[in-house]
Formats: structure tokens, C-alpha cells, sequence
């Protein structure tokens, strides 16, 4: 066989290696022939595997662009924002009906130093996240990156236990039962939004 067929066909072999290893990453699934919605799409970092549940809180993002630093950079962003979105509103959720159930004094004043408390703890653990997936591919010079970020929801409520023990007047009202509970079923009720 002549020297430049060969190359031909390796350089054919190399051609549909690439096209198959991209088109596997990022793929399409036909939703029903002649669909007026189009073809769903199945984004990698984005399936049910990296939705939150029982155990953990978890954000995804994506992003694209030119620069692949900037670009990783805002896909990393915007799993961030969507997991403090996640994590906010479910500890939101759980200081208000754990407020609801005390019996103290002055509850608000006991609801907004609880609310104060846990938005903190909430706001230093999101400085521990884990990066679980990340993807990036490059197309005619433009980067996508895909990226999936998560907080263990233990992690979370043993950081909120353990900063309520140290504040007296907080201390004073906590059943660490009840609010594990709750906690509990509102991680439930994320979970069961999974898509």
C-alpha cells in the first residue's frame, strides 16, 4: 500500500474517533419524529446523578466563551450560585418552621438570631464545596464547560449544631432532634424535585 494511503486512512480513522468521542459527549436524544419542542438535549455535569438529594446539596452550571480560564470561570460561578440558591432557600425553609415550633420569650428576636446564625455557617461551608464534575470541550475556537459542584447536608447541620452549642441564648431553646427532623423533610421535599 502506497505511503499516502495510509495516511489517508489513518488520518479518516483519527477524524471519526474525534467525532464520535464529541458527539458521545454532548448528546441529543429525539424526543418524538416531528416534535414541535425539538430535540431535548442531554448536557453532561446535568443529569439526575448531579440533582440534589438526601445526602447532598448540589448546583450545576455551564458556560461558554472564547477564553477558557473566563469560561471556566462563570461555569464555576453559576454552579456556585445555583447550589447557595439551593442551600439558602432549603435553610430558609427550615429556620422558619423550626422558628414556628419553639417556645421562648420573644420569638422573633430568637427566629432572627437563629436565621443570622445559620446564614452564616451557610455562607463559610459554601467555601467547602467539591467539585464532582467537570467537562469542557472546544468547538471552531469557543469553549463550553460544564460544571457540577455539592455540600454533604451533614456537613451542613453538624456546622449549624456546633455554632448554636457555642451561642448561650440560642443554646438555651435548640432541640437538636426537632431541627434535624425538619431538616430532614425539607431535604426530602429537594429531593423529590429532581428531574
Amino acid at each position: 500500500m502506497k505511503k499516502t494511503n495510509v495516511k489517508k486512512i489513518m488520518f479518516f480513522t483519527a477524524l471519526m474517533a474525534g467525532v464520535f468521542v464529541f458527539v458521545n459527549c454532548g448528546s441529543k436524544k429525539e424526543v418524538a419524529s416531528g416534535n414541535a419542542l425539538g430535540t431535548e438535549l442531554i448536557l453532561p455535569c446535568s443529569d439526575e446523578e448531579f440533582s440534589s438529594d438526601m445526602t447532598y446539596f448540589r448546583g450545576t452550571g455551564m458556560a461558554e466563551g472564547t477564553n477558557l480560564a473566563s469560561t471556566r470561570r462563570r461555569a464555576n460561578l453559576d454552579a456556585n450560585a445555583a447550589l447557595a440558591a439551593s442551600v439558602n432557600r432549603t435553610i430558609k425553609s427550615v429556620t422558619d418552621r423550626y422558628s414556628q415550633d419553639i417556645t421562648v420569650g420573644d420569638v422573633n428576636e430568637y427566629s432572627e438570631r437563629f436565621e443570622d446564625l445559620t446564614r452564616s455557617v451557610v455562607n463559610q461551608s459554601l467555601n467547602n464545596v467539591a467539585t464532582v464534575c467537570s467537562k469542557t470541550f472546544e468547538r471552531d475556537g469557543r469553549y463550553s464547560v460544564y460544571v457540577a459542584v455539592e455540600v454533604a447536608k451533614d456537613e451542613l447541620m453538624n456546622n449549624i449544631s456546633s455554632r448554636i452549642s457555642r451561642d448561650e441564648r440560642l443554646r438555651l431553646d435548640y432541640d437538636k432532634m426537632k431541627f434535624e427532623n425538619i431538616f430532614n423533610e425539607e431535604m426530602e421535599k429537594l429531593s423529590n424535585e429532581r428531574p
